[in-house]
């Protein structure tokens, strides 16, 4: 065990696995495209294959084949188990040292108590799927949720096709704006205890770690806003996404929080993008 723990930090020990690593955490549970994470990190084809190998060998990194592509995802119990082999290497000397640390990580404790979370979703351009599921959440249990959206480069308008989906909806759209996640992570920013991607460019992109460590998930599905045709098959793209999102939501909601250990609720709503249907109407 010793042996590949140390083959593995060795691995990541590379600026440009680690890269690649870091990506494929934040994408979980999704399998991405070799083609896709050297286009997302700029990284030609021949380096990101011996990335990709060395990463593999070291057992970080699964792959599968779908056609023609091979598909890789990150392994986080390889990454779980070089925390635990810190963590008990360190603490046989210095328990006192590791305990607050190795706490939240460990199964059987309760990470979140019985009160009001804070919940934030984030695309790319915070104009559509971002907003859904933030008037979704506040909609369903507002009085156990605090809710927000941003995005990684936001629209400076809502689009039209999304907001006309939640009027005829019934919800209320006042207030509702495009946000940069840049105002969630100031000094005077709420602390999340929830952070979900809700697409694929913007859980590519290496944002700052959020201060407290909060549950993350990437709930990636298809950008309504890029869809073609006439203003009714654009309308569907949005109806789609929206019933996609409402899926995801009401299994979020389901969930026994204040119950679950880190590990187990951590599992719990990786589970919802494997889970629920992508598309619904």
């Amino acid at each position: 065990m010793e042996k590949s723990i140390l083959t593995r930090l060795d691995t990541l020990g590379h600026p440009g696995r680690m890269a690649v690593f870091r990506l494929l955490m934040r994408r979980l549970p999704d399998a991405v495209p070799a083609g896709e994470i050297g286009r997302a990190l700029g990284i030609k084809p021949s380096t990101l294959s011996v990335y990709l190998s060395a990463l593999s060998s070291a057992g970080l990194v699964g792959q599968r084949r779908e056609g023609t592509s091979l598909l890789y995802r990150a392994r986080p119990e390889a990454a779980g188990e070089i925390v635990d082999f810190l963590f008990n290497d360190c603490c046989r000397g210095r328990p006192e040292t590791c305990a607050p640390l190795a706490g939240p990580l460990h199964e059987g404790q309760s990470v979140m108590p019985d009160r009001k979370y804070n919940v934030l979703f984030i695309c790319t351009g915070n104009s559509a799927r971002s907003i859904f599921a933030e008037t979704l959440l506040r909609d369903m249990a507002g009085d156990r949720f605090t809710v927000h959206s941003a995005g990684t480069r936001p629209y400076s308008e809502l689009n039209p096709f999304a907001l006309e989906v939640l009027r005829a909806k019934g919800h209320d759209i006042t207030g509702l704006r495009a946000k940069n996640v840049s105002e969630f992570t100031g000094p005077d920013a709420p602390r999340m205890d929830f952070v979900f991607t809700v697409c694929d460019q913007a859980a590519n992109e290496d944002c700052p770690a959020w201060e407290g460590q909060p549950t993350s998930a990437h709930w990636g599905m298809p950008d309504p806003v890029k869809a073609d045709g006439t203003d009714a098959q654009k309308s569907l793209a949005f109806q789609q996404a929206y019933g996609a999102l409402r899926n995801r939501i009401i299994a979020f909601t389901a969930l026994p929080i204040e119950t679950l250990d880190r590990i187990s609720l951590q599992q719990a709503v990786d589970d919802i993008a494997r889970d629920t249907p992508e598309v619904s109407t």
